[in-house]
């Protein structure tokens, strides 16, 4: 590996001035490190992430950049977040787990994000963010703004997943975005040679096909100045960089763990190499300071920390309020209806939603759809044949076989005001990126305020003999998710409606399509904008004999049913949305009739069927006449064979089902 380790400040201009402010931002983060560890050996906060050695490179990085760029940093980056202001008493309550913090108390640490400082705060799995920053970047490649993303990882994160499918798609896409690899040699106890076989982070540049630059992470000025000959750069030509930023970790990953792993004297080789006396003795022998003057600043910031650590200290613990926490997990939308108008038009279900989709991009200029051959193609089912021409490819972009990377990009553009929509080519194919859903999507509104705008839409099922990678049912891996909307219509006219309203809530939406319908089912439907509300139910058939409560291709399945019994009436409630369920129209129905049958074509066990059964255990039980029953697909993946997937789904036995019921 190249060794950047020689510390030299002479070459590089800057004034006196800029020496003395680049001097006080670098020694902050130091010396709140200091009264942490302190506060960490007092039981004041339960966990520290150090940063102690590697101090330049947040700060050079944060001083690099402009105040109205976005920033990524990750655990190991105070300096970021104090170099962009953000105030020390909420620092410290952020810390403490206090309602000042960022988080109000629901997470720790660096996790969190802040509009105001352009700072969005990781999440424990380390990679994700990279994605984000891709969409942050493409907001700026299309607003022509002209602005550069910044976003750090470390050579432990950059083995991840995430982090191949950020730089290439950023690569692909010529954003303009930065990727600061934090080079400090070691993955928590974890050696570089363990993590990767290649020399340095600078040679994956030329596998993206971008520029890599190597600098001396514990030269903050040199950090400054390549920060800003990159940014100068993809001023005159937008495209994204390699920043590796060679450094080493002083302490442990974090306190608890230690630096037993590390070899004897290496700490001692890189004290001499410390970012912050380094440049002081430089400042020294330029006479740019004094060693009183030095004294004198070092108190001036520790009266500073030390008061607003009072002041977060002084802050009563959190009080927890049951409402607020489940009304925050959600970010705050009045839907607003639109009733249906305009002609009449026969539609096949997936021209309803090629035409809810194409209304969508009319009414909302900053949405922008994502995936694989989307654009010229028209995507694996046609649903967006077309758009290019109407939207602009700026608009309807193609994307790499990235699931992880373009959620991610979906939320970066939602982070800056903008919408997105993210085809999976099959609903199968998401588990790809379920962590950015589960983990990112879902839980950021809660977390720190931010919402995510965005939908992602999911053709799903079976029925086609497409086997057990293309005919999954997997919406229950979502509905155990709080934070995502999951909806799911059986017709032309709900998808439509719906699909509208997914794009009007600025929460994330999981837009199930079912495949079987896209070409099977058609009816008539307004041809002008209106939505229908996300959450809920719709009462297909009215009876009073037995409800069948289903959604999708279920619906069709139970009108069907109902025909070969004729003796008897039947409620038929189609759900549309799964999360959140429409609770009040459950319990109407199963009151009203008194014996009830769920329906899904997903698999029996951990359907969402269970958790309906147990809310009419609990809400109706004095009202039944039987217990509630299930009937759902079998516990196996999706078989190929025709024959083998019609004993598979649920429909096979549906009817025997009903008259176990009707029985009672």
């Amino acid at each position: 590996m190249t060794d950047r380790s020689n510390v030299e400040f002479k070459k590089y201009s800057f004034s006196s001035s800029e020496h003395l402010d680049i001097y006080r931002k670098l020694i902050l983060p130091r010396l709140i490190e200091e009264k942490m560890l302190v506060l960490l050996r007092q039981g004041k906060i339960s966990k520290w992430f150090s940063s102690w050695g590697q101090e330049a490179v947040s700060v050079g990085c944060a001083i690099g950049m402009d105040v109205e760029e976005y920033i990524l940093p990750m655990h190991r980056n105070l300096g970021v977040f104090t170099t962009r202001g953000i105030p020390l008493q909420r620092l410290f309550a952020q810390f403490q787990g206090k309602a000042l913090g960022f988080t109000q108390g629901r997470d720790r640490s660096f996790h969190f994000g802040s509009q105001e400082h352009k700072l969005v705060g990781m999440i424990s799995h380390l990679g994700p963010q990279l994605g984000i920053a891709d969409g942050i970047a493409l907001s700026a490649k299309i607003k022509k703004n002209k602005q550069t993303t910044l976003v750090f990882t470390g050579d432990g994160g950059a083995s991840e997943g995430d982090f191949h499918e950020a730089l290439n798609v950023a690569a692909v896409w010529q954003l303009p975005v930065i990727f600061a690899i934090e080079n400090n040699m070691w993955g928590l106890s974890t050696p570089s040679s363990e993590q990767f076989r290649c020399k340095q982070f600078i040679d994956k540049g030329v596998g993206y096909g971008m520029e890599a630059i190597q600098v001396n992470g514990n030269n903050i000025l040199e950090v400054i100045d390549a920060v800003r000959h990159i940014k100068s750069e993809i001023q005159k030509r937008e495209r994204p960089f390699i920043l590796e930023l060679m450094t080493f970790r002083m302490r442990g990953h974090e306190e608890a763990s230690g630096t037993k792993y590390y070899p004897k004297g290496m700490q001692a080789q890189w004290e001499l190499k410390d970012p912050i006396s380094t440049y002081e003795n430089f400042l020294l022998e330029e006479k740019v300071l004094d060693k009183d003057q030095i004294e004198a600043l070092k108190k001036e910031l520790k009266q500073e920390i030390q008061s607003a650590f009072e002041e977060a200290n002084a802050l009563p613990a959190i009080v927890p309020d049951v409402d607020k926490e489940l009304q925050d997990v959600y970010a705050p939308h009045e839907f607003k209806a639109v009733e249906p108008g305009g002609a009449l038009k026969e539609m096949r279900f997936i021209d309803a939603i090629s035409d809810g989709l194409r209304l969508a991009m009319q009414t909302y200029p900053e949405l922008v759809l994502m995936g694989q051959d989307i654009a010229e193609y028209g995507g694996a089912f046609k649903v967006t044949e077309g758009f290019v021409d109407e939207f602009s490819k700026q608009r309807v972009r193609n994307t790499p076989l990235c699931e992880s990377a373009i959620i991610g990009a979906g939320l970066g553009l939602s982070i800056v005001g903008m919408k997105a929509m993210v085809e999976m080519q099959f609903a199968d194919f998401v588990s790809v990126g379920f962590n950015q859903i589960v983990n990112n999507l879902a839980k950021i509104h809660w977390r720190w305020g931010q919402n995510a705008d965005v939908v992602v839409r999911m053709p799903t099922g079976a029925g086609t003999a497409a086997g057990p990678f293309h005919s999954q049912s997997n919406e229950a891996w979502f509905v155990h998710t709080p934070g995502l909307k999951v909806v799911y219509p059986s017709n032309p006219v709900d998808a439509k409606g719906l699909l509208l309203a997914a794009f009007e809530d600025p929460n994330p939406v999981l837009f199930f399509e079912h495949k079987y319908l896209y070409r099977s089912l058609k009816s008539e439907v307004p041809t002008a904008y209106y939505n229908i509300p996300i959450g809920k139910a719709a009462l297909v058939n009215e009876g009073e004999d037995l409800t069948i409560i289903t959604y999708g291709l279920g619906v069709h399945w139970a009108l069907d049913a109902i025909g070969h019994r004729k003796n008897h009436t039947f409620e038929i409630l189609d759900l549309r949305t799964l999360l959140p369920l429409d609770l009040d129209a459950i319990i109407n129905s199963a009151s009203k009739t008194g014996k009830v049958l769920v329906l899904h074509e997903d698999s029996l066990t951990g359907g969402i069927g269970g958790e309906i059964v147990a809310l009419i255990n609990e809400h109706c039980f004095s009202a039944l006449d039987a217990p509630v029953l299930r009937v759902a697909s079998l516990d196996t993946p999706v078989p190929f064979a025709a024959e083998l997937e019609k004993r598979f789904l649920a429909l096979d036995r549906l009817l025997t089902t009903i008259d176990q019921l009707l029985a009672y």
